[in-house]
Formats: C-alpha cells, sequence, structure tokens
C-alpha cells in the first residue's frame, strides 16, 4: 500500500456518513505504531500516551505490535488501559482529592494491570504514601521533573528531598524519574537537540545524585512526539510519545523529518452559501480543536485555497474564490493542526480501510468516568 497517495483520504461513498465526522485510516495507524518502534529500536523502550486516540482498538493494536508499557492523563484513560489488559500503566498525573481515590478503586479492579502514578510534591507524596497505605498495596511511583515546561513538577535540582521521603516510605516504591519536554519544539531538528540535551541533561544529572546516594538507578522517562526522535536515541530510557499514532498537520509541518503520516482528519459538509466569496460548513468549535488561532485549526487536503474567517459552535466560514463551484452538500476532508483535543469532540472514529467505511471505534475514554 502507498501510504503517500495524493488521494489516500478520500471515501468511495461519503453519502453514507453523516457530518462533522471523524475519520481513522487503521493501516495508516499501524504504519506509525511500526514506525515509532523501528526509530525507538525495541517496542520496550516505548511507553506511549494514548491521550490522542483514547480507545481500545488503538491500545490493542500497540499491544499485538509488542508494547506493553503505557502512559495516560486521566482516571477514565487509566480505565481504558485495565479493561485492555495492558502490562504497566502510568497516569502521568499527581492524583489528589477524590482523584486519588478513585485511581485506588481501579488499581483494585484491575489487578492484571500494575499501575504507577506522578508526584512533585512531599505533601502529595505523603497523601498518596498514606492512602496507598490504607488500601494495604503498594504504589510506584515515578518523580515528576520540571525540565522547562513550567507546569507540573519539580526542578530535577531540588528534588532530592521528595526522593528521600518517598524512599523512606512502605507503601510507595520509587519507580523511577519522568520528565516531559513538550515545550521543546523548534523547528529546527540541530537546535530542538541541543535544546532537548541540556534539558535532560538536569533529569541525568538527579539520577546519579540518586545513585551515589543511594545506590540505586532509577530509570527514566522522558519526552513527547516533538523530542521522541532524540531520546530514541540515548541508551537505556524510555520515550513516551503520544500524538505519533495519528499525527497532524501541527506536528506535521513543525517536524517534518519525523516518519509518521496522518491517520485521522474530520470530515465535514458544505451547508450554505452565504455570500459571494463565502462558503460555510458544519465544522463548528465543537467538531475541530479550537484553542489555535482561527487561521491554523484545519486544513482542507481537498480544498487548500480554503480559508477560515469565522467559526462558532456549529458552523465554520471559509473564503472561497468567487467564481467557486462549491455547493451545498459537497464533502471537504480537513486535516486538523491538533489531533488530540479534537478526538475528544467525538464519541466515535468511522473506520476507512482501502477508502471504504470499515466500522467504527468507540472513544471511551472521552469521558471523565467509565466504571470508576
Amino acid at each position: 500500500m502507498n501510504h503517500h497517495q495524493d488521494n489516500w483520504y478520500t471515501v468511495t461513498d461519503p453519502s453514507v456518513l453523516d457530518t462533522p465526522a471523524l475519520l481513522v485510516y487503521p493501516e495508516r495507524v499501524q504504519h506509525n505504531i511500526d514506525a515509532a518502534i523501528h526509530l525507538v529500536g525495541d517496542p520496550s523502550r516505548l511507553r506511549p500516551h494514548i491521550k490522542t486516540h483514547k480507545t481500545q482498538e488503538v491500545t490493542e493494536l500497540l499491544i499485538r505490535s509488542g508494547v506493553h508499557q503505557f502512559k495516560c492523563a486521566t482516571i477514565a484513560e487509566a480505565e481504558l488501559l485495565g479493561i485492555c489488559k495492558a502490562k504497566d500503566v502510568l497516569l502521568a498525573y499527581q492524583p489528589v482529592g477524590p482523584k486519588l481515590k478513585r485511581f485506588l478503586a481501579l488499581i483494585e479492579h484491575y489487578p492484571d494491570t500494575q499501575y504507577a502514578c506522578l508526584t512533585d510534591t512531599i505533601a502529595a507524596a505523603q497523601e498518596i504514601a498514606h492512602a496507598a497505605q490504607q488500601a494495604n498495596i503498594v504504589l510506584p511511583v515515578f518523580i515528576d521533573l520540571n525540565v522547562g515546561m513550567n507546569r507540573t513538577g519539580i526542578a530535577p535540582e531540588d528534588a532530592l528531598s521528595l526522593v528521600d521521603f518517598c524512599l523512606q516510605q512502605s507503601s510507595i516504591q520509587l519507580a523511577g524519574l519522568h520528565a516531559y519536554d513538550g515545550h521543546i519544539r523548534h523547528p529546527d531538528p540541530i537546535e530542538r537537540k541541543q535544546i532537548c540535551d541540556a534539558a535532560f541533561a538536569r533529569t541525568k544529572a538527579l539520577q546519579k545524585k540518586i545513585e551515589d546516594q543511594y545506590g540505586s538507578t532509577l530509570s527514566i522517562i522522558a519526552g513527547g512526539s516533538p523530542s521522541f526522535p532524540i531520546h530514541a536515541q540515548r541508551e537505556n530510557m524510555v520515550c513516551s510519545p503520544g500524538t505519533f499514532v495519528y499525527w497532524d498537520h501541527g506536528y506535521a509541518s513543525l517536524f517534518p523529518e519525523q516518519p509518521f503520516i496522518p491517520a485521522a482528519l474530520v470530515l465535514t459538509r458544505i451547508i450554505s452559501l452565504p455570500a459571494p466569496g463565502m462558503i460555510c460548513t458544519d465544522l463548528g468549535h465543537k467538531s475541530v480543536a479550537a484553542e489555535n488561532p482561527l487561521d491554523k485549526r484545519v486544513v482542507f487536503l481537498n480544498a487548500p485555497e480554503l480559508k477560515a474567517i469565522s467559526q462558532s459552535e456549529e458552523h465554520l466560514v471559509l473564503a472561497a474564490p468567487e467564481n467557486h463551484t462549491y455547493r451545498p452538500g459537497d464533502i471537504l476532508y480537513g486535516l486538523p493542526m491538533h489531533i488530540c483535543p479534537t478526538c475528544a469532540l467525538y464519541e466515535r472514529a468511522i473506520t476507512i480501510i482501502r477508502h471504504q467505511v470499515e466500522g467504527e471505534w468507540m472513544i471511551r475514554a472521552r469521558d471523565r468516568k467509565i466504571q470508576y
């Protein structure tokens, strides 16, 4: 199969599909999984984040490809991985309050899955340790390091006291270090590597201090999709990209050197011609991620000349040449700038194989709660 053919996205009979719809192309998903494993060399070094797809089917494709470690950000995603009997799951989030209680209930209900979570403060680690003790379990934890993202985590230079606290607790097991560097997105691969290496050096320095002080070498989980090829070249560490399974226009534009191909898009129809040089589609805020500026939300593969001029909840208005021939009912295939939040807007994805509608994948973990 030629994964780069110009019309890979077209559906032979789109009349059977209501719009807006999320389309996923399983053969291209498998291509991306294979490319990731080839890049990292061994599926045991891959811990993909399921935040992008949130589906049982993609998880099962990864498991069948030899991937047994996963990352997630929500309790629902963690539960989906338990349903899939994933062997090793990291909740890449520090659970506090009711989320911690839900997480422990999940652990009890899915004994075939080894769960772990993040922590970045002694106060939160103390709460996690106490809850684990009450549940009569030993819970693996990873120290969440802030290497420049400034979202969560503790600076590597300040983390030794937290490490010391965790090592003293009988109900938690210090399993490793977690360093997410999603802020590193420089378009030049050489400069991106320099920035990434500098951030990673701080994590390695902490790992060395812990080894010297406690005689224990902690594993490292690092990176997302932008830095994945860089971390893939390092020894003795685990990579955790997420977007690679579907890819999107944003990453394809920023990182053309990466071996991934778009595997999901949004299908929309023209519903009105409100004025000369204007067409309106049914691709509103509720159908494609809208966190980017208006002109950086979606591009249309079969109509790249169309440019967004306004968007509301259920409508996207596009500028078109005044002599255009578009009509209501015409189909547009849109490649989202950011596929991850776009997927979360849909309850199901329609699967397309060789231009035919094949079935659907429920996006089960888009919900805040499955059972626990």
